[in-house]
């Protein structure tokens, strides 16, 4: 081969190693680190990338594993957008300045100020309500028709519910602290202690199943898990809901407490524009379907009705209107709390 045709190959080989990194560096991506375990939100993904042609590459893991992730990773983490469950999460998050501040007209006009966090740093694409459910055999509904019920004498060794450090707990004891104060809500959580059926366990399934089972009375639950088991197929969950009771909480006085879950842009995004754009795509309406449709949830943006039959079966309900950063700045309290009244 002689001199003159390696030098052709040769830049040849450079010529489309460039083309290459050049079309590398044009992809457009978005590095999303999610905390939502949902097979349903596929569809969500598809139909972004679909629409703007974004690239999502995912990293899925639990809550505190991620939020463990993005400590340990640092400014050097690539993280564009982070999701998280809970206002609880969120505002650790936010505490620990994962998150920055965003400005945009189209998520302003379309997540209700309820749904934000301060300065713009999260905002909340979906929620879920926080009802009771009672063993239909055992269990007046009269007795359980609010949240303070639960901690009255009436239900005494009758109530369940997740341990007193989940974050679905700390969101709930945090509305309450908003609704009744910090002494009312303490008193809340003793009576709550003093009424177990057993010691705090398990998750929302697992309450239900042991209402249904007659090993507790009463339990909390958010209502996608409630509906999971309505949907589903399976002859043993259709038992389940036949033998318990579904109670929209507080209907007679500050609504029932809804629960969210959300995102930001992460501090150190590497594809701002891209992960705004995300945020403003997870605001549209056909992606709040999505959440309704695909995870029971209910839509947070202005406007947006659920078209999930198995949702509307459920019938209205008054929702609890305490903004969403209220509860994610009474975390800590929620936990002392806890702490102190031995909510294990």
């Amino acid at each position: 081969m002689n001199k003159h045709f390696k030098k052709l190959i040769c830049a040849s080989l450079a010529a489309l190693a460039g083309v290459g990194s050049a079309a590398q560096a044009n992809e457009q991506v978005l590095n999303l680190y999610s905390a939502r375990h949902y097979a349903t939100d596929e569809a969500l993904y598809s139909d972004f990338t679909k629409q703007t042609g974004i690239t999502i590459k995912r990293l899925e893991l639990g809550d505190e594993a991620l939020l463990e992730r993005l400590r340990n990773e640092g400014a050097r983490s690539p993280a564009d957008v982070i999701l998280l469950v809970d206002a609880a999460r969120l505002a650790t998050a936010q505490q620990e300045g994962m998150f920055q501040p965003v400005k945009s007209k189209v998520l302003a006009e379309r997540i209700p100020t309820q749904y934000t966090g301060d300065q713009g740093l999260w905002y909340a694409f979906s929620a879920r309500s926080r009802v009771i459910v009672y063993n239909k055999a055992t269990v007046d509904p009269k007795l359980a028709q609010n949240y303070e019920d639960l901690a009255k004498p009436a239900l005494k060794g009758k109530v369940c519910t997740r341990t007193g450090s989940h974050p679905y707990m700390l969101s709930l004891m945090s509305s309450l602290i908003g609704h009744l104060g910090e002494q009312g809500a303490t008193e809340w959580a003793k009576g709550m202690v003093a009424n177990m059926a057993r010691s705090p366990k398990g998750g929302d399934t697992d309450q239900i199943r042991a209402v249904a089972s007659g090993e507790c009375g009463v339990a909390l639950t958010n209502s996608y898990y409630f509906v999971r088991l309505m949907n589903s197929s399976k002859p043993e969950d259709k038992e389940v809901i036949e033998k318990v009771g579904f109670v929209w909480p507080n209907q007679a006085s500050y609504g029932a407490h809804m629960n969210v879950s959300g995102g930001g842009v992460a501090a150190n995004a590497p594809n701002k524009a891209n992960a705004v754009k995300f945020l403003e795509y997870l605001a549209s309406d056909s992606a709040q379907q999505y959440f309704a449709n695909g995870n029971n949830e209910w839509p947070t943006a202005k406007g947006v009705k659920t078209n999930n039959a198995a949702l509307q079966s459920l019938g209205d309900f008054k929702a609890d209107v305490t903004p969403a950063k209220t509860l994610a700045a009474n975390t800590a309290l929620s936990q002392k709390i806890m702490d102190r009244t031995n909510y294990k």
